[in-house]
């Protein structure tokens, strides 16, 4: 199995977020039941693994807090942009979160992520370069904010790869009180 833990986000939102899709040349945006938060990219597991992991998570306990995406920036370089995002405005509860989600995987046998957690949603990735069209697509929707939105649980997904893209499934939610 291929999992990650991550945020699903409400279908007003995800509706929000497909309005920014579009007027990009080369973008394969993201299908809108795709659209969520990543708190930690896991990766290929046996079953065994992905029963500890779930027991894990099981374990944490959190509070419900409200979240704000804002703002779009892109993954990679001016040569080769990899990704187009909508941000997270700062958020203590959403660090917290993913810490404890973190912390709670390496003790149940994950190897430590090595990347910084970033948050952001990921609205599409590039095959070619769209040039000064990302730029100025970054610039015109620069002011973007959505409405906040009430985080009550976080989910374990796993990811198959299949010739028209991924298609994630949840495996398991785990409130938030």
């Amino acid at each position: 199995m291929r999992l990650f833990v991550a945020l699903a986000l409400p279908a007003d939102l995800r509706s929000r977020l497909c309005a920014l899709s579009a007027g990009l040349p080369g973008a394969r945006w993201v299908d809108p039941s795709n659209l969520h938060l990543t708190l930690r990219f896991i990766g290929e597991v046996g079953r065994h693994e992905a029963e500890d992991i779930d027991a894990a998570l099981s374990g944490l306990k959190g509070k419900r807090f409200s979240l704000t995406l804002a703002g779009l920036g892109e993954f990679g370089d001016d040569r080769r942009p990899r990704q187009l995002w909508v941000g997270v405005e700062p958020n203590e509860a959403l660090e917290r979160l993913q810490a404890k989600i973190e912390n709670a995987l390496q003790r149940a046998g994950l190897a430590p992520e090595k990347r910084k957690f970033k948050p952001h949603v990921t609205l599409a990735r590039f095959k070619t370069n769209p040039g000064e069209r990302l730029h100025d697509y970054i610039v015109e929707r620069s002011l973007f904010r959505a409405a906040p939105f009430e985080v009550t649980e976080f989910t374990l997904f796993s990811s198959y790869l299949a010739r028209e893209g991924a298609i994630y499934a949840p495996e398991a939610a785990y409130p938030l009180l």
